[in-house]
């Protein structure tokens, strides 16, 4: 049984809230409030990817201090550009 666009997004949500360190549990909990339901298939393929990565990685490449892969690049320099105003 495949998931619900509801579910998935609830799932996604709960997993950005609860990860290993503060920083990236404030920082990807704000942004998947603001953007998830408006999230296509595909973007929310690729948030459900990024979701996987390592945490301190995850720390790196949104403060800038590592470059992220290029497949999540762009999702990365967005959920920046979020926390820096």
């Amino acid at each position: 049984m495949s998931e619900t666009r509801e579910n998935r997004i609830k799932r996604m949500q709960m997993r950005s809230m609860r990860r290993g360190i503060k920083e990236m549990d404030l920082i990807l909990a704000a942004y998947a409030d603001r953007n998830l339901a408006a999230m296509d298939d595909a973007a929310l393929d690729l948030y459900d990817q990024l979701l996987l990565e390592n945490d301190q990685d995850l720390y790196q490449w949104v403060t800038g201090q590592a470059a992220p892969p290029q497949a999540l690049a762009d999702l990365i320099s967005d959920i920046a550009q979020t926390f820096q105003k």
